[in-house]
Parts: structure tokens; sequence; C-alpha cells
């Protein structure tokens, strides 16, 4: 149980994929205007998270290891996460059209997001059990909404303040971004701190 805490954490907080590994930057930096097309987004890629580890891992696991496929790695799980992405559209777009419209064109972005391939990917180079790789995949979800959230937050602060014209835009929301992330390494050393160094 200690394990599994650890590996949420750790996705949530020390390596998260956006402020840490900077994974998934496009969405980070494109959606995150308004509060919420930023969580509808983040749901939305929690749930591809979620379940592109648990259709990729059995197919790495039982498919591909077995057959001397690993190879076809990539390949084998962008057409997994593009599938779910459709999946996830299609239901937005039947279920709850406003966010399917705020989201625009970032929606099937989801296809092309590293952080979801970089989940998916990373759960296997880690060595992650079949439960724990849903662990990080739920922590690596939840950190990318808490960071579009937080960053969300930041810049509606940004955008009502008097901001230097060569810094209108892009300069400003890169310089917050670099800020917001630099918050993030404080939490380096905490886990190994309350868990003991497990």
């Amino acid at each position: 149980m200690t394990k599994f805490i650890i590996i949420l954490l750790s996705a949530v907080f020390i390596n998260n994929y956006v402020l840490s590994r900077f994974l998934g930057i496009c969405p980070f930096l494109g959606v995150s205007k308004k509060l919420d097309s930023a969580t509808g987004m983040s749901l939305a890629v929690i749930f591809v998270m979620l379940m592109a580890t648990a259709v990729t891992f059995p197919i790495q696991k039982y498919l591909l290891d077995p057959n001397d496929l690993g190879y076809l790695q990539t390949i084998v799980f962008i057409l997994v996460i593009a599938a779910l992405v459709q999946l996830v559209e299609i239901v937005l777009k039947k279920y709850i059209p406003s966010l399917h419209k705020s989201l625009g064109v970032y929606l099937p972005l989801i296809t092309t997001n590293c952080a979801v391939l970089g989940v998916t990917i990373l759960n296997i180079d880690e060595g992650y059990n079949f439960a724990e790789a849903m662990v990080n995949a739920l922590g690596s979800g939840l950190g990318f909404f808490l960071a579009m959230v937080m960053f969300s937050g930041v810049r509606s602060t940004i955008e009502g303040n008097d901001i230097p014209e060569s810094f209108k835009g892009l300069p400003v929301t890169l310089i917050a971004a670099a800020i917001t992330s630099l918050s993030f390494m404080g939490f380096g050393g905490v886990i190994e701190n309350l868990f003991g160094g497990v």
C-alpha cells in the first residue's frame, strides 16, 4: 500500500509530466486560458491515460513481449490512444457539446499529447505491474489536472495586470510557466522524507 501512495504522490508532485518532465505542453499552454476548458481537458486526459494504460499494458506484456515485437510499441500505443481519443470526442460531442466546442482543436490533439504516450511507455520502462501502472497513470493524470488548473489561475491573474507590450501574449505565458514549474521543484525530497527513503 505504501508503494502505491509513493507512486501516486510522486506522479502528481515530483515527476509531474507537465511541470517536471515537460510533456503535454501544447494543451498546457493552449487550453489553460479558461478554468472550465482546463478542467474539461484535464478530465479527458485523465480518462485517456487510465484507459490507455489499461489497454496498452496487457498488449505489451501478452502480445508484443512474448512475440519479440517490442519494436512496434510506439506505433501500437499511438493507435490505441488515437482510438480512445476518438471515443472521448464522440461521447463529449453527443452528451456535453458545450465542452466539446470549448476544447475545439485541442481535444483531437490528446492523440498527439506526448504526456499520454509518455505514461504508457514509462509504465513499461519503470517495470511496474498492472496495478502500479494504473496508479501511476492516475497520479500522472491528477498531476496534469493540478498543473492545468493551477496555471489557469496564474494566467487569469496575469491577464488582469498591466504587462509591458513586449511581454504580452506568449512571452509572459512562458515566463509564468517557468516559474510555476520551478515551484514544483520544492517537492523533490518530500516523498523520501515522509516515507523514510522507501
